[in-house]
C-alpha cells in the first residue's frame, strides 16, 4: 500500500514553477539567463498601498482576522463589484483568501464529489486541472483553436455538458493566451448555461487579469452579462496582477451564501484568515487612487505590441495578438521536426523551449503544459530592453534551425 494518497500521485508539478526554478539555477551558476516563464508584474506595489500596510502595523492590526476577511475589505470588495462590474453582491457574499489560488482550490474541494466534472477550456492555467483532480473531480478539457481566438465556442460547451457536470471554469483575459471574451461571446456561453437542461451547471470565472486589457476592448464578467446566473456563480478576483501585489497573497471572491459558508468552513480548518496587514493594504488598493492602472496598461500594451511584432519576424513562429493579460502564446508547430545546432531534433514544444533555454538562455513555458500545443507561453511582464533582447535571441534560435 502506497504511503501517499492517490490524488497526490496523480498531480503534476507546476510547469511554470519548474521552468522558473531551472532558469534561476542556471542564472546562479553564472549563465546569462532571461526568465520570462513566470506571470508576475515587474512594477512595484503603488506607494499608497504600502503606506496603508505600514499604518496598519502601527495601529496594531496584527492579530488574527476573521476567517472570511476583515469587514472593511469585504465591504470594499462588494463596492468594487458594484462600481466596476455593475453587479450587486452583499459584503456577506464575499470571502478573502490567501491568494485566489486558495479560493479556487477550496471551491472544488467544497463542491466536487468523486466523478463530478469541471469543464475547462484549453489552453488553461496549469493549476486548474490538478486542483479538480485533488478534489476528486474530473477535469473535462475542451480544446479551442487559434481561429476562434483560443475561446470556448457555445456548441463545444453544449457538447461537454452532461448530468455530472458541476462547473464551467472561465478565465478572461486568459493565462496563458491573453484571449478575452467580448460581451457577445460571453452571452453566447451563458445562454447555453441558462437552458433548462443545463440549470445544474455553475460558472466559476477567474477575472484576475480584469484591468489588464488593451486598445478598445471592454471587460465583462459572466454574471454581469447574465444576472440569472447569480445564484450559481462564483466570481473570483485578486490583488496580485492589477495592483502588483503578488507577494501580499490576497485573493477574493463573491458567491451565493451557501457556497461562502462552505468556503468559510474549509478556510477555517485550513489557514484561518489571510494576513491582516495585507488585507488592510487591499482596502486602500480597492478604495484608493487607481492612477497606476492606466500606466500599467500602457506599458504592457506597448510591450505586447513589441513582442508580437518581433516574434512574428522569427522563422517558424506565428504569434497572435492577445487582448489582455501579459502573455503571448506563439505557435511553434513549424519548428517541430527541425534540428538544432547540436543536432537535437525538436519533437515537441517542450523540446523547443528546452533547447531555447540551453542555446540562448531564454526561459519560457511549453504550451503542452497548458493543455494545448505545439506553442509556448512567454510573459512580457519585463522591461522593454529585456524583451527586445529575449526576442532577438528567439529570432537567432529559430534562424539556426535546419
Amino acid at each position: 500500500m502506497s504511503f501517499l494518497a492517490g490524488a497526490v500521485t496523480r498531480v503534476k508539478p507546476s510547469a511554470t514553477m519548474v521552468l522558473t526554478q531551472r532558469a534561476r539555477d542556471l542564472k546562479n551558476s553564472g549563465r546569462d539567463i532571461i526568465s520570462l516563464s513566470v506571470g508576475e508584474p515587474d512594477f512595484d506595489t503603488p506607494d499608497h498601498i504600502k503606506e496603508a500596510a505600514i499604518a496598519a502595523i502601527r495601529r496594531g492590526e496584527t492579530k488574527y482576522p476573521p476567517v472570511l476577511g476583515i469587514v472593511p475589505l469585504r465591504e470594499a470588495i462588494a463596492a468594487k463589484f458594484k462600481r466596476e462590474n455593475g453587479v450587486d453582491y452583499k459584503a456577506s457574499q464575499t470571502i478573502v483568501g490567501t491568494g485566489g489560488k486558495q479560493i479556487l482550490f477550496n471551491t472544488f474541494l467544497a463542491t466536487c464529489d468523486p466523478g463530478d466534472e469541471v469543464v475547462i477550456p484549453a489552453p488553461y492555467w496549469v493549476s486548474y486541472p490538478d486542483m479538480v483532480t485533488i478534489a476528486n473531480g474530473k477535469p473535462v478539457i475542451v480544446p479551442t483553436t487559434l481561429k476562434s481566438g483560443f475561446k470556448l465556442q457555445p456548441e463545444d460547451l453544449e457538447r461537454a455538458i452532461n448530468p455530472r457536470t458541476k462547473w464551467l471554469l472561465l478565465n478572461s483575459p486568459s493565462n496563458p493566451t491573453g484571449a478575452a471574451y467580448t460581451r457577445d461571446e460571453l452571452k453566447a456561453l451563458t445562454d447555453v448555461l441558462m437552458r433548462p437542461k443545463n440549470q445544474h451547471v455553475w460558472v466559476l470565472t477567474d477575472d484576475i487579469y480584469e484591468h489588464l486589457i488593451y486598445g478598445d476592448f471592454k471587460f465583462f464578467t459572466p454574471v454581469q452579462v447574465e444576472p440569472g446566473l447569480m445564484d450559481r456563480a462564483l466570481t473570483l478576483n485578486g490583488m496580485s496582477k492589477s495592483y502588483a501585489m503578488t507577494g501580499w497573497r490576497i485573493g477574493y471572491a463573491a458567491a451565493p451564501p451557501s457556497l461562502i459558508t462552505a468556503l468559510d468552513l474549509l478556510h477555517g480548518q485550513q489557514t484561518s484568515g489571510a494576513c491582516t496587514i495585507a488585507q488592510w493594504a487591499s482596502v486602500q488598493a480597492l478604495n484608493g487612487p487607481q492612477d497606476h492602472l492606466p500606466m500599467f496598461r500602457k506599458a504592457f500594451e506597448d510591450r505586447r505590441n513589441l513582442v508580437v511584432s518581433m516574434l512574428n519576424q522569427a522563422k517558424y513562429l506565428k504569434c497572435p495578438m492577445p487582448e489582455g493579460a501579459f502573455y503571448v502564446y506563439p505557435d511553434c508547430s513549424q519548428a517541430i521536426g527541425k534540428k538544432t545546432q547540436t543536432g537535437k531534433v525538436l519533437g515537441t514544444d517542450e523540446d523547443f523551449i528546452t533547447e531555447l533555454l540551453n542555446q540562448e538562455g531564454v526561459a519560457v513555458v511549453h504550451g503542452s503544459a497548458f493543455g494545448q500545443g505545439p506553442n509556448f507561453r512567454m510573459s512580457y511582464a519585463a522591461s522593454t530592453k529585456m524583451l527586445e533582447d529575449a526576442c532577438s535571441r528567439i529570432q537567432r534560435f529559430t534562424a539556426s534551425l535546419t
